[in-house]
């Protein structure tokens, strides 16, 4: 069985001797197809070790881009596995990982498919993947005890409205021109085909992680800005203000029923 390139040979630096450098011209060389394996990596017995390298950097590559599809496989699904695939190995060779652990790899992948030229057909792609992100982070956030609603309730009617709330940690909203909750519920898991779907009906989403299961729940109109401005910090007041500033016919009580019953905040603050 042949062993692996041997890095460690002489020529390199010592320990701590220029260590960081070297990591950095070794991951350039790895990420970039075009650049020559680094100048000091040896083969067992002696030799350069090109073609050892170039195995070790398209495995680099496909694990990446196996991981990209991991953590978004709606985006995938919808995209198909070829053009998905070259998209996200293009994205990789630019945007190498920054913590050893993959489910935190490409947390600026929708970004990159929203100027991905090729992509433009398919415009509403970049925010599926925006929301797959978001139930991603929200299933790996921290815990942390959702607001009892009788928090709420003890609070005397002269202080409601200069009420703030806390997010809870798992707490995500995304916002789209597109059909992005629909779109994503025909194209995870076993959904199938859910039929006809008007992709150019907006969708908010409100992502949430109660009793320990991710969910996500499409919002109605106006009900996103008076999340959004409570994640802020703004007061119940001006949150209510903003959305019916957005969408007149906001119910605020059926939007404060919502966000207690999804547990998307962890508390209540008083001025």
């Amino acid at each position: 069985m042949e062993r692996a390139a041997e890095v460690g040979r002489p020529g390199l630096p010592a320990p701590g001797e220029a260590a960081g450098g070297y990591a950095a011209a070794f991951a350039a060389c790895l990420l970039d197809p075009d650049r020559n394996a680094p100048e000091n990596i040896a083969a067992p017995g002696g030799g350069r070790a090109a073609k050892r390298f170039a195995v070790y950097r398209n495995n680099v590559a496909a694990s990446l881009v196996n991981a990209l599809a991991d953590i978004y496989p709606a985006t995938a699904r919808i995209a198909g596995e070829e053009f998905f695939r070259a998209m996200a190995l293009v994205f990789a060779r630019s945007s190498p990982p920054r913590s050893r652990v993959l489910s935190e790899y490409g947390h600026d992948f929708p970004g990159f498919i929203a100027g991905f030229e090729p992509a433009a057909r398919m415009p509403y792609l970049a925010d599926v993947a925006r929301l797959e992100r978001a139930w991603l982070d929200a299933y790996h956030a921290a815990d942390a005890p959702p607001l009892d609603p009788r928090a709420l309730g003890e609070l005397p009617p002269e202080d409601l409205a200069s009420a703030r709330f806390t997010p809870h940690p798992a707490m995500r909203l995304v916002r789209s021109r597109f059909a992005v909750v629909s779109i994503l519920e025909a194209n995870r898991g076993d959904a199938g085909n859910a039929g006809r779907i008007r992709g150019d009906v907006a969708e908010d989403a409100l992502v949430t992680r109660p009793r320990a299961r991710v969910e996500v729940r499409r919002l109605e109109p106006g009900c996103a800005v008076f999340l959004e401005c409570l994640a802020a910090g703004a007061s119940l007041a001006l949150a209510v203000e903003e959305a019916f500033a957005e969408e007149p016919a906001f119910d605020p009580g059926k939007a404060i029923a919502l966000m207690l019953e999804a547990r998307a905040f962890s508390a209540v603050i008083q001025d």
